[in-house]
């Protein structure tokens, strides 16, 4: 199984100067931990709860904050084609629990570590 088959139909995403609550919004109300920051289809970074807690803790004003501070930037990036179990592995591996899947330059989607998870135990048809 690859990784494509683990993207939805549409990448979540938000623009570089989303504010905190606004990205917090987001995710709370599609039950996702994590948006791709982009300026149109380009990826420039991701922003997960993690980054949210972080910057609370900080102290962070999150109706002025915007999200292009405190997302990870540059994150590495996946081909559809990737392997879920590379994939897995990869995560493994790294501190991160999301892969961006990018092809030609557009981000796909995002695939999390519980999507991953969630399609290697599932029996296949």
């Amino acid at each position: 199984m690859l990784l494509r088959d683990l993207v939805g139909t549409s990448a979540r995403v938000c623009g570089p100067d989303t504010t905190l609550r606004e990205a917090a919004a987001e995710m709370a109300s599609r039950g996702h931990g994590s948006l791709g920051v982009v300026d149109g289809r380009e990826l420039l970074g991701l922003v997960t709860e993690r980054d949210l807690v972080n910057a609370l803790g900080r102290g962070a004003n999150v109706d002025e904050v915007a999200v292009s501070s405190v997302m990870s930037r540059d994150p590495d990036v996946f081909s559809p084609d990737f392997d879920i179990r590379e994939a897995a592995e990869w995560l493994a591996e790294s501190a991160y629990r999301h892969l961006p899947v990018v092809e030609n330059g557009d981000l796909l989607g995002i695939v999390s570590v519980r999507d991953i998870l969630i399609a290697m135990v599932e029996p296949r048809t």
